[in-house]
């Protein structure tokens, strides 16, 4: 083990990106660190809002977007970060994008047409749910598709 303390590990990976309040948790007890001076440690770069679930969710909720992901997924991988719920549905109702037409944009992307018969519609819609989108918008989307073809 090193000498880096907790806070000098912990700001060094600040510097790189935003981390979870869990994220962090883990790596630095991943390092041996004590538990008790971790938590210090996670108090203090929230209290000096170097840490902040809140910044970590808002830039995680407009990266997935950037990928055309949709709400249940990235719900599911915010929670997987140790992100609480409230958290989450407040990136999520503040990111102000229609997921209707996210949701139309990732399957023009990966196909052309929206099938032309059940099977190749529902492996659309499996596309789409796969992709974090609900069956409303995975719907909206494959009428978008039918639209332009």
């Amino acid at each position: 083990m090193t000498d880096t303390t907790p806070h000098e590990r912990a700001i060094g990976l600040l510097a790189r990106r935003e981390y979870s309040r869990a994220e962090l948790r883990e790596r630095l007890l991943r390092h041996d660190h004590d538990a008790d001076e971790v938590e210090a440690t996670l108090d203090c770069l929230a209290n000096d809002n170097l840490q902040s679930d809140a910044r970590f969710a808002e830039h995680f909720v407009r990266s997935r977007i950037g990928r055309l992901q949709g709400p249940r997924k990235i719900s599911a991988e915010l929670a997987a970060r140790g992100i609480d719920r409230e958290l989450v549905r407040e990136a999520l109702d503040e990111s102000d994008v229609d997921w209707f037409e996210l949701a139309a944009q990732a399957l023009a992307r990966r196909f052309s047409t929206p099938g032309a018969d059940m099977k190749a519609r529902a492996k659309r819609q499996r596309f789409l749910a796969s992709r974090g989108f609900d069956g409303e918008q995975s719907r909206h989307a494959l009428e978008s598709l039918d639209g332009e073809a």
